[in-house]
């Protein structure tokens, strides 16, 4: 007969002959219990047959724009000086790209020159500094501009977008619409002599042409509206950005900014 373990002596034992988990307090005939439950079988989506191609997945686009607040055409119509504009675009909740930029950019130069500059929407480092046209693009526009006697003293620099889209995309139809208003106001209210519309976002939007770039450049359009007097003269060119990636388009933009200055001197 094997010598009686102390219980510490036999729990060790236990462990040693790898014993891990006790028993209960009642003693279970495991032979006889019932087996557990099988688990209800969940529906499985078929696998697309190699003949039929599976549905495709909603695309990510921009964000859903939602106005709220009150529509852009309703509040720009309220502003009745830069400042007050200035003030209600800075306010607006209407776009959701504002809420990734860090800029309301708004315009930069003389508001009483008579040409006014309107580009597209902010890049990075316009949405850093809150004034448009800076970096590379903007030092090539003040080129552009000396080449016809103009600088920022002299000149009312803006764009159509105030805010910057991420990963500097081109603008949605959408994003355009909703900011026509408040750069329309903004027009309306600087009232210039002259309109240079840089790049085909521009171009298309304040002259309401569905053609591109190259085919409204090189031409005059009335820019009217009505909050103007009169309709404005508006040149198309090409946006600075695109002649740094296009140098050999820097001939057609100075024939532009030719045409431009001829039209100072006319109106002068």
């Amino acid at each position: 007969m094997p010598p009686e373990l102390a219980p510490d002596q036999l729990l060790r034992w236990y462990i040693d002959a790898g014993a891990d988990e006790t028993i209960g307090e009642v003693a279970m005939d495991r032979f006889q219990a019932q087996p557990p439950p099988r688990p209800v079988p969940v529906a499985v989506a078929a696998a697309p047959s190699p003949d039929r191609p599976a549905p495709p997945r909603p695309a990510a686009g921009p964000a859903v724009i939602v106005p709220t607040g009150g529509t852009a055409a309703h509040i720009a119509a309220e502003c009745h000086d830069l400042e007050q504009l200035r003030l209600a675009m800075e306010a607006f909740d209407g776009l959701p790209l504002k809420k990734t930029a860090l800029s309301t950019v708004f315009a930069d130069g003389n508001p009483e020159a008579k040409v006014m500059c309107i580009g597209e929407a902010p890049g990075q480092e316009e949405d850093r500094q809150g004034r448009p046209f800076v970096g590379r693009s903007g030092k090539l526009l003040d080129r552009m501009l000396a080449s016809i006697g103009l600088d920022r003293s002299s000149a009312y620099i803006t764009n159509v977008l105030p805010w910057r889209p991420l990963d500097n995309r081109k603008p949605t139809p959408d994003e355009v619409a909703v900011c026509l208003p408040f750069v329309t106001r903004h027009i309306e209210l600087v009232d210039p002599q002259v309109l240079i519309l840089f790049g085909g976002a521009s171009a298309s939007a304040l002259l309401a042409r569905h053609e591109g770039i190259m085919r409204l450049r090189g031409h005059w359009h009335d820019f009217s509206s009505p909050g103007l007097p009169r309709p404005l003269p508006a040149m198309a060119t090409f946006h600075p950005a695109y002649l740094l990636r296009t140098p050999a388009a820097k001939r057609e933009a100075w024939r532009d900014l030719l045409a431009v200055w001829k039209r100072l001197n006319q109106v002068t």
